[in-house]
């Protein structure tokens, strides 16, 4: 399972790990952190995953910025709460690859980027 975190909105999408694909899942649009976080509990719950990927945004050159440490605070915040294993993975080119329309949330899309991305660069664990 995927997560590309917004302040306003969360992508999420699910994959499987024995043919590495990645599907986009749902958007969480949830006005308090409370409720966004009783929805990632629902799909956890729901969907059991072995582990969760959390795209950590940089900038170009690689350097961090405000999104990234609350990229990073949100992946040990599910890390904490639901004992689930997250990994970060650098989503800097994802944004680029999708092309959205005036109005159009992409998010859970990004999500599946982000793990198609992890997919492909890392071995089966």
């Amino acid at each position: 399972m995927s997560f590309d975190f917004g302040l306003k909105r969360i992508g999420v999408a699910v994959g499987n790990l024995l043919i590495k694909q990645a599907q986009p899942l749902t958007i969480i649009d949830a006005a308090t952190n409370a409720a966004k976080f009783a929805a990632i509990g629902t799909l956890i719950n729901e969907w059991q995953p072995s582990s969760i990927v959390v795209g950590l945004p940089l900038h170009p050159d690689g350097a961090e910025h405000e999104m990234t440490l609350r990229c990073r605070r949100f992946a040990n915040q599910i890390s904490g709460r639901f004992g689930v294993a997250t990994v970060l993975i650098d989503e800097r080119y994802t944004s680029a690859v999708l092309s959205a329309s005036r109005g159009e949330h992409v998010d859970s899309q990004a999500a599946a980027l982000i793990l198609q991305q992890f997919f492909d660069t890392h071995e089966s664990h």
